[in-house]
């Protein structure tokens, strides 16, 4: 990867909907150079996918819960269920295995307290070997970026 693919890179974190004609003059390219290295990029997994980012607030979606789990369980089998569990509900947008203290950390969005306790219910009805469970709820987001540092 050289400086021309991150510019390419940085551009596209910004708006994926740049013509190929503007992103090849943003990094003074011409076309067909700068589209054979968005191709490989793609390719290459450097580019996993292009989205539009919607706005949570604007859809009713405007509470982010932030749940730390902790588990009686360690081995794969039961990692693997539950991941697939998990990974089912439309709630969760972020899902990780953490070390320290929490086993599992969610970012579940939902549109208000009553919907993350039906999430909730859902969650612990549907999951064997929870030991520990909490909940923050976010009160103002501050940044959020889907832009990583290039």
């Amino acid at each position: 990867m050289d400086n021309f693919d991150r510019q390419i890179l940085a551009l596209l974190q910004q708006d994926a909907t740049l013509a190929l004609k503007d992103l090849a003059e943003a990094v003074n390219l011409s076309t067909t150079p700068c589209w054979k290295r968005v191709k490989r990029l793609e390719e290459a997994g450097y580019i996993r996918g292009r989205v539009a980012l919607l706005d949570a607030e604007r859809l009713g979606l405007g509470l982010s819960v932030f749940v730390q789990i902790k588990t009686q369980h360690h081995d794969s089998r039961w990692l693997a269920r539950f991941a697939e569990t998990v990974t089912a509900f439309d709630e969760v947008v972020e899902f990780y295995r953490m070390s320290g203290e929490w086993d599992y950390m969610l970012r579940v969005v939902v549109a208000d307290i009553v919907a993350f306790d039906r999430f909730y219910k859902k969650l612990i009805n549907s999951t064997e070997g929870l030991s520990n469970i909490t909940s923050s709820f976010a009160m103002e987001q501050i940044k959020y970026t889907t832009a990583l540092p290039l």
